[in-house]
């Protein structure tokens, strides 16, 4: 008897989430637009390869290798030719106006390469780049059409090196696994949390905490709706990965799901915990936004996590995003079953299961 009136009152209280949801005329239109924005548009810009690299050439041997190379610089589709500068003096001209990124020297047959390293990675890159270059066309070097590696069919580079994974070097294969996680961390985290707060803003909440609703059913009801919403988002990322780009999952579907529900059941949690602890929608908006951001940034889903200092490193042993960035990559890039996911599966479950307990505990009901 005590179960079906649990059952019968989550069932009326996730019929109140949905109709406040649906009659909320702002809501329905973000949950739908964001993902699709998100999905068609940051692909093409969070990408660490480096283009539109400017360059002033300085070639006093004016030989028909030195021309070959201007040429070359100027087909490539990494650099734009920023001219030739009559002395090494002028070129630096442009360098300090930020005009240019890289000056190229060619004098007695040598080659200098000086870079504008204010733009660590553009500066470093780029050099690298223009050196290919420059080693292509040397005696000894074959000549290249651009500067990126040449791939076989096979995936194999000219150097030798085996690509067994995204054998394209699509950098979107990379970042489209870590815009899905970023979309359920938004959406499953913040909405929950606005969600409350603005109950108790409204002073709404009052009226649950008098009736006999338990704090279990409570919570499951403010829950349930924005996996549900969750679960829509990652298909609707799924379905764009594969109509806009082409690319799709290469392991099990059902353990790209499994992972999603894992990281939702957390930042739901944790949006529950920050509200339930928080008085109005300022509080728990820079509460959220300041752990979802040090969580994002540590959790390797742009980076390199072993770059990181070794006391920022330790962080990734408690950060339930870098559980979910390195099995989703493992699933959706590499194709791995379950087996090669487990250790991220019981961390993540695990970190998820506290959240939800410290969510109910922490949850102050009146009766």
């Amino acid at each position: 008897m005590f179960n079906i009136q649990c059952s019968m009152m989550i069932k009326y209280l996730l019929q109140k989430e949905f109709l406040q949801i649906r009659r909320n005329s702002f809501m329905p239109k973000i949950i739908f637009i964001f993902p699709i924005m998100v999905m068609c548009v940051m692909p093409w810009v969070m990408t660490q390869e480096v283009k539109n690299i400017r360059v002033d050439v300085v070639d006093t041997d004016r030989s028909t290798r030195s021309q070959q190379l201007v040429h070359q610089i100027e087909a490539s589709n990494y650099f734009i030719f920023n001219g030739q500068k009559a002395t090494y003096q002028d070129a630096m001209k442009d360098i300090e106006t930020s005009k240019a990124d890289i000056i190229l020297e060619i004098r007695d047959g040598k080659y200098l390469i000086a870079a504008n390293a204010v733009n660590g990675t553009k500066g470093s890159i780029g050099s690298a780049y223009l050196s290919q270059i420059v080693t292509s066309l040397s005696p000894h070097g074959g000549k290249t059409d651009d500067v990126s590696p040449l791939l076989s069919p096979h995936g194999v580079t000219g150097g030798g090196l085996l690509l067994l994974y995204n054998k394209s070097q699509n950098y979107k294969v990379f970042m489209i696994p870590a815009l899905m996680g970023i979309l359920m961390m938004m959406l499953c985290g913040f909405l929950p949390a606005l969600n409350i707060v603005g109950e108790k803003e409204k002073g709404t909440i009052e009226q649950i905490n008098v009736t006999p609703v338990s704090k279990w059913s409570f919570i499951l009801a403010k829950l349930i709706p924005y996996w549900i919403i969750g679960m829509v988002v990652l298909t609707l990322c799924l379905v764009l990965s594969w109509l806009v780009y082409g690319i799709t999952c290469q392991g099990p579907l059902l353990l790209v799901y499994l992972l999603a529900i894992l990281l939702a059941l957390f930042f739901s949690s944790f949006g529950l915990i920050v509200s339930n602890y928080s008085d109005t929608m300022q509080q728990a908006m820079l509460v959220m936004w300041f752990f979802v951001v040090c969580l994002m940034l540590l959790s390797g889903l742009f980076t390199p996590v072993r770059s990181m200092p070794d006391w920022a490193y330790l962080t990734t042993y408690i950060n339930p995003m870098h559980y979910f960035a390195d099995a989703i990559r493992t699933v959706f890039v590499r194709g791995g079953g379950f087996q090669a996911i487990a250790h991220q599966v019981a961390a993540l479950a695990a970190i998820a299961s506290l959240m939800a307990v410290w969510a109910v505990q922490s949850y102050k009901k009146n009766s």
